[in-house]
């Protein structure tokens, strides 16, 4: 008999284990393969998210209510003056109490402040609107219902974030989790 024949088993049928072995084997391989491909980018750039000392994604986004589209510029956080964006939605916890807070110490800083932009994270509108007026939010807010801004541009995955953006447009400092209204300000001071 030659090798490349199968050896006939017990009832008189050629022995095809081993050929099916080895086709399972390299079922496993690639499949495996492509789950680490598919599921690590394997193969495909990095993306870069902004940081500290890098570009602020300029953007724009349909406003709350009605208004003018609300987003930051390409030549700095508020139309080459520094800018505050403060990213919330009406169901997080700690944007609950550090909104109006916000909210407030913006309204008491009067003509001299910075812009603050509020981007309202995966809230329907009517349910933002409310927030953001039981909040008594003065400054304008961008809705962001698909994350393009918060997850997209900038990897955000949870609620509150801020980011404090230079009269140049690269970002000073970002702040994960909720802020007092001393923090605004005092981060508001370190912008140029």
């Amino acid at each position: 008999m030659s090798t490349t024949e199968a050896a006939p088993t017990g009832h008189g049928l050629p022995d095809t284990r081993r050929p099916r072995i080895r086709f399972l084997a390299i079922g496993v391989v690639l499949a495996a393969g492509l789950g680490v491909g598919l599921f690590t980018s394997l193969g495909a750039p990095a993306r870069s998210l902004p940081g500290v000392g890098s570009a602020a994604p300029s953007f724009s986004l349909r406003a709350l209510g009605e208004g003018a589209p609300v987003g930051t510029p390409t030549d700095g956080g508020g139309n080459g003056r520094p800018a505050v964006l403060l990213f919330f939605a009406s169901w997080c916890a700690p944007c609950q109490s550090e909104v109006p807070a916000i909210a407030a110490a913006y309204r008491a800083q009067g003509r001299d402040r910075v812009p603050l932009i509020g981007v309202d994270g995966m809230d329907p509108a009517p349910q933002a609107l409310a927030f953001v007026r039981r909040s008594k939010v003065s400054f304008p807010v961008a809705q962001d219902s698909s994350y393009m801004v918060t997850e997209g541009l900038y990897g955000f995955n949870g609620d509150p974030d801020a980011v404090f953006i230079n009269a140049d447009g690269t970002i000073e400092h970002i702040v994960h989790g909720p802020i007092t209204a001393a923090q605004l300000r005092s981060w508001e001071r370190r912008l140029r």
